[in-house]
Parts: structure tokens; C-alpha cells; sequence
């Protein structure tokens, strides 16, 4: 069985304590029920607290839990907060004892990895705060490997978050050893000798007009632009509705790359065209490909973000290897070349764009004026040699009609 839980807490011995996504509303609604019934304080007459008696807890968050009595020392309890999983020691006055709500099930399940072998036979103290730093809160996909031996004991899984198997990034950080050959080799994070490349994203079918956001402007010719499908999915084409899917699958994979970005290797490696992922200027860390070294010492190596269209020159200290799962989906930019226009011949303007001296810097700016944070549309002309898209505007005219009544380029 598969489905998607997310991590409520990391156990001190290494349990993995999950929420399956089905379980939410359920434990909402047993959750305002609770919330309902026990307001104020806790019970501040004294009581006789027994071990695994039933109870609920006021959380510093002050929201009542349900929880159980683990172990009894004076005026501090250690309960277990059964719908979470963690244990924490609470004053008596934080609890009240109650037999309500203990027909329901924990909506928190126990988890350890199959065949999963910790360092020294136990989760390490490192190992656990890693875990807990990684995964808490998150949301991740279960594989469900084998049923317990006695409906308390814990479910034996495979873990996986970003498309990466959580067995085999801990076994690359020296935590375990995967029993079953789960490894290295099948996280695909660290094979440097292997030449992978990106998929490229498919197209619509020619003549039909389809929503874009422009990503990227060259130069007024020449841009990158992505599917957008920010509006009813159910009017979009298939090739639509997979782009939306993949590039919402996409975020999530990148998120869980930025949380453990430093754990990857380094380039070693500066193959032209070579995938890998590299720092942008915002501190985050997007799939991007090499395109040449523009400087030996120190290296400096210019990169495109394969989702963006967009350039950047950067030090070697920041690219890194990038994990095979990510290479599963197309590049999110397309570039293209806009039809119907050409550079003005009368174009007086004496600034021109150094890499396309055939436009002027100001008819750059104005096509810039003309995308950037609209809603456009396109259709695709030509598929070869080069992908030619019309490009309407807010107000359905071609965009490059505003460039030819400023005198900044003519129709071709």
C-alpha cells in the first residue's frame, strides 16, 4: 500500500511517527470536538495518575491533545501525546483524566525502516536530530513493506520524500545500512561518471492558442516562456493539466533538494550541458545546466536554469551533483522565437544589446514593459528548426505591435 502521511515527530529511539493525509479531517474534527469539551485549566485537585491511564494535555500551544500517562515521578508526568507521537514531561496541573475518545484509534502511526540497519544497532543521538530536522512536519509518500507482529508494534516502511529514498540518503550519511542493496546506487544522487540529461517538455499542437507566463526575455525576438495553467484546469489541454502536475511535483522535489543541498557533492565534473543544481542570487537552489567555464582561475562557470530560461556565472562552491529524481521531469522553460517582426531599419537608438546588437537596448525594455507580469497567450507556428509561437497580450493583440508603434521594430 502507498499513500501520503506527514511526519508528526522523530522518536528518541528513532520511530517515525506519522499522520496519513487521509486521517486530517478525522483528527480535525476529533480535535475541535476536544477543543469543545475541555476548557481552562487542568485538574488542580490532587489525583493518583497511573501508568498508562488516559488523559488529555494542554499543550504551550494551550490546545487540549489527547495523550497517555508513560511514567508517574512526583508533581512531572511523562505522557505521550498519542495522536502525535512525542513524549514530553508535563506539570499535573497541565492534564485532566478522562475516559472520553479512547474507543478512537491513534491517528498516529509508529514506523521504522525496512531493512534498515543503524549504525551500532540504534539510532545515534545525531542520527535522530537529523531525522527530526529533515522530516518534521513535512509531508512524505509511505510504502507499506510489512505488517507488525502485534497491532502496537511498529509498521515497517519505505520512506520516501522528493522521490528520494529516505533508507538510502541515510545510508550515504554513514547513519545505516540498507539491508536490501536500497542504496547509494538507487538514490542516483552520486554518479558522477554517468552523462544524464533533462527531458524536454511537450509542446502543444500548432494553431492552438494556449496561456503562457514569459520566464525569461533575451532579447525582443527571443524568450523563455512556461505553460500557465493557474486558471481552470479543466479548460486546459492535456499537455497543460501534465505541465501543471509536473511543475507542482517539481516545487516540492526542489524543496526537499534546498533542506539537504549541503549533504550533496560538489562538481567535479564540467561537461557542457551537464545537469546539475546551482545557487541562484535569492540563496536557493534550482535544477540548472553548465555551458562553458568563462574563467579558469578562479573557476567561474556560466549555468542556465533550465526552468527559467535565465543566466547566471557562478563559482564552482555553487553547483552540486543533482539527485536523479529530479531529472524525471521536463525542463519548465521553453525557448522561443516571437513571428511577425523584425528590428526597425530606422532605429536611431545608439545603445544596443551587446549579445544581439541588431535591437536596441530600449526596444528590450519595451518588450520587457509588454510580459512581464501579464497574463498571455500564445500559439505555436513552427516546430522546426526553431519553435515559433505568436505572443498575445492581456488585451489578445500581438505584443509586438506596441514595439512597432514606438518605432522600435516593423512587421516582417
Amino acid at each position: 500500500k502507498i499513500f501520503q502521511a506527514v511526519v508528526s515527530c522523530i522518536g528518541s529511539d528513532g520511530t517515525i511517527y506519522i499522520i496519513p493525509k487521509l486521517f486530517e479531517p478525522a483528527l480535525n474534527k476529533l480535535m475541535a470536538e476536544i477543543q469543545n469539551t475541555f476548557k481552562g485549566l487542568g485538574l488542580l485537585i490532587p489525583y493518583c495518575w497511573r501508568k498508562g491511564e488516559a488523559c488529555v494535555v494542554r499543550g504551550s500551544d494551550t490546545v487540549w491533545y489527547r495523550a497517555k500517562i508513560i511514567e508517574v515521578s512526583g508533581s512531572i508526568l511523562q505522557v505521550q501525546y498519542i495522536d502525535r507521537g512525542y513524549i514530553e514531561s508535563i506539570p499535573q496541573c497541565h492534564l485532566y483524566p478522562t475516559t472520553f475518545y479512547t474507543g478512537i484509534p491513534p491517528f498516529c502511526i509508529p514506523c521504522q525502516l525496512y531493512k534498515t540497519l543503524p549504525i551500532g544497532n540504534f539510532w545515534q543521538q545525531d542520527a535522530v536530530d537529523y531525522l527530526q530536522e529533515l522530516l518534521k512536519n513535512e509531508e512524505v509518500e509511505i510504502h507499506v513493506e510489512e505488517l507488525p507482529d502485534n497491532p502496537w508494534g511498529k509498521l515497517s516502511i519505505s520512506l520516501y520524500f522528493g522521490g528520494m529514498s529516505l533508507s538510502s540518503f541515510m545510508a550515504y550519511q554513514k547513519y545505516c545500512v540498507a539491508e536490501d542493496g536500497q542504496d547509494i546506487q538507487k538514490l542516483g544522487v552520486f554518479e558522477g561518471d554517468l552523462s544524464p540529461s533533462y527531458l524536454l517538455q511537450p509542446l502543444p499542437v500548432p494553431g492552438k492558442i494556449f496561456p503562457v507566463t514569459v520566464t525569461h526575455v533575451v532579447s525582443p525576438k527571443e524568450i523563455y516562456i512556461c505553460f500557465d495553467s493557474s486558471g481552470n484546469l479543466a479548460k486546459c489541454s492535456a499537455t497543460q493539466r501534465a505541465a501543471s502536475c509536473d511543475s507542482e511535483s517539481l516545487n516540492k522535489a526542489l524543496k526537499w533538494c534546498n533542506k539537504i543541498v549541503k549533504t550533496l557533492p560538489h562538481l567535479t565534473n564540467f561537461k557542457k550541458e551537464l545537469p546539475c543544481l546551482a545557487e541562484y542570487v535569492d540563496g536557493l537552489w534550482y535544477r540548472a545546466k553548465l555551458l562553458s567555464i568563462t574563467q579558469l582561475v578562479p573557476i567561474q562557470i556560466l549555468v542556465q536554469f533550465v526552468d527559467y530560461g535565465t543566466y547566471l556565472v557562478a563559482p564552482s562552491s555553487r553547483l552540486r551533483h543533482i539527485p536523479c529524481p529530479l531529472l524525471k521531469y521536463p525542463v519548465q522553460a521553453v525557448r522561443v522565437l516571437l513571428a511577425g517582426f523584425r528590428p526597425a531599419s530606422d532605429d536611431k537608438n545608439v545603445e544596443r544589446i551587446p549579445y544581439s546588437p541588431e535591437w536596441s537596448l530600449k526596444a528590450l525594455w519595451a518588450m520587457l514593459d509588454c510580459v512581464e507580469g501579464k497574463h498571455l497567450s500564445a500559439s505555436i507556428l513552427t516546430l522546426s528548426p526553431e519553435v515559433t509561437i505568436s505572443l498575445y497580450g492581456d488585451d489578445k493583440n500581438l505584443v509586438h505591435l506596441k514595439l512597432i508603434e514606438m518605432g522600435l521594430a516593423e512587421l516582417d
